[in-house]
């Protein structure tokens, strides 16, 4: 600063100040002499902590994503390329800020997520499904199969999911149809969910877990563990591995569910069925494991019937009506969510009544509109055997929806 716009400065400053003492001419002047200097001190000070804190999230095992993950809001990181990250949250995916350096510093955040749990992603093994120390799943495919660069994709773990009450308080679920699938659960129907990518299956699925007695020993079977039952002290839980870098010390589904059998369950819970393991699933309903529950993707109840029968057919390819009478004296009740929207709802209840002259006997007990109010038929459950199971309240409030007489 010159010296005339200094005074000037100064002066400015003491402008109708009466008397003013030597002490008070120099601080001012020393405030307009160094503000300058303060002013690139404050900038330096910035830039030392930015630097800091990109160095330790570039070195940290979780990357510059650490603050996207501690968010407890967020549910899912989308990673296209080191350039584009995609989060939702609170339902809504949107375009984060957050972005890499380059592709090198989004490999090497792969890499650490899978040496984490002894897997590994390179061209070879281009190809990763692994699990952060939370839970939280982690998919990545590297650069030499993604056309816009490594993608790695995060479904962040749930510590708690919503109770059947917050269900309906969002409007996922009437009332009714909460106090239909809690009865036939604890009456022991065997219930299959199905739905579409985060359309609520797996948030269902605990919420019914809430109505299983606390006294029955119950194993739950998953990819990658994400359910969480808190209620239940009789609990084993099973999660699948992948095979290591060797290529061995795989463990499937299909094994789990087979290996499960021979721990005297009641009820066998599993995550989702995506291959073969859909035969083994239906072998132990079929097998007097009353109360199982599992998921799917699909598209609607009809279409998720028929993605059952594909994937026995590729599992065993048995002629079509008996894999159709398989899936029908094993599923007693299919639900089906949808997301519409940034909702969820579940839009169909439908009991599988029986197989007969080559159609699945489909009972709809409760159906939604557009709106996706969820509201009763009117028709009535055609098997009761299981009914024995339930406590009085359960066929009290069966018989009050109207459901059995």
């Amino acid at each position: 600063m010159k010296n005339e716009e200094l005074l000037a400065a100064v002066r400015s400053r003491l402008a109708g100040e009466d008397e003013v003492s030597d002490e008070r001419a120099l601080a001012l002047i020393a405030e307009e002499l160094f503000a300058d200097v303060r002013a690139e001190e404050q900038k330096l000070d910035a830039l030392r902590e930015q630097l800091r804190s990109t160095f330790y999230r570039t070195r940290s095992r979780l990357g510059i994503l650490k603050p996207l993950l501690e968010d407890p809001q967020i549910t899912e990181i989308m990673v296209n390329g080191p350039e584009t990250v995609f989060i939702e949250k609170n339902g809504i995916v949107s375009r984060s800020e957050i972005a890499f350096a380059d592709v090198q510093e989004l490999e090497e955040l792969m890499q650490n997520m899978a040496a984490a749990v002894h897997r590994e992603i390179n061209e070879l093994n281009p190809i990763v499904d692994a699990r952060l120390a939370d839970g939280s799943r982690v998919s990545g495919v590297y650069k030499n199969i993604a056309l816009n660069g490594p993608i790695l994709t995060i479904r962040k773990f749930q510590d708690r999911y919503m109770s059947m009450s917050e269900l309906i308080g969002n409007g996922t679920l009437s009332e009714e149809g909460a106090l239909l699938l809690t009865a036939l659960t604890r009456c022991g129907y065997n219930i299959f969910v199905s739905g579409g990518t985060s359309s609520g299956k797996t948030t269902l699925l605990n919420a019914l877990s809430e109505a299983i007695p606390a006294r029955e020993r119950v194993i739950v079977i998953e990819d990658s563990a994400e359910l969480v039952f808190s209620h239940i002290d009789n609990l084993v839980r099973l999660e699948c591995r992948q095979a290591g870098s060797s290529g061995r010390g795989r463990i499937s589904m299909s094994q789990l569910i087979r290996a499960s059998l021979r721990m005297r369950p009641d009820r066998i819970i599993v995550g989702e069925v995506r291959g073969e393991e859909v035969l083994d699933m239906l072998q132990a309903m079929n097998t007097g494991h009353a109360g199982s529950m599992s998921t799917g993707h699909g598209n609607s109840v009809s279409g998720m019937l028929r993605r059952l029968e594909a994937m026995y057919m590729m599992a065993m390819p048995l002629d079509i009506h008996a894999i159709r009478t398989q899936i029908a004296e094993g599923i007693d009740i299919m639900v089906h969510v949808e997301k519409r929207g940034e909702k969820r709802l579940v839009t169909e209840i439908c009991e599988l009544a029986g197989y007969e002259e080559g159609n699945f006997a489909l009972n709809q007990l409760m159906s939604a509109g557009a709106d996706g109010q969820l509201t009763l038929t009117g028709r009535r459950l055609a098997v009761r055997s299981k009914l024995a199971r339930g406590e009085e309240a359960d066929l009290a409030g069966l018989q009050k929806l109207g459901i059995i007489d």
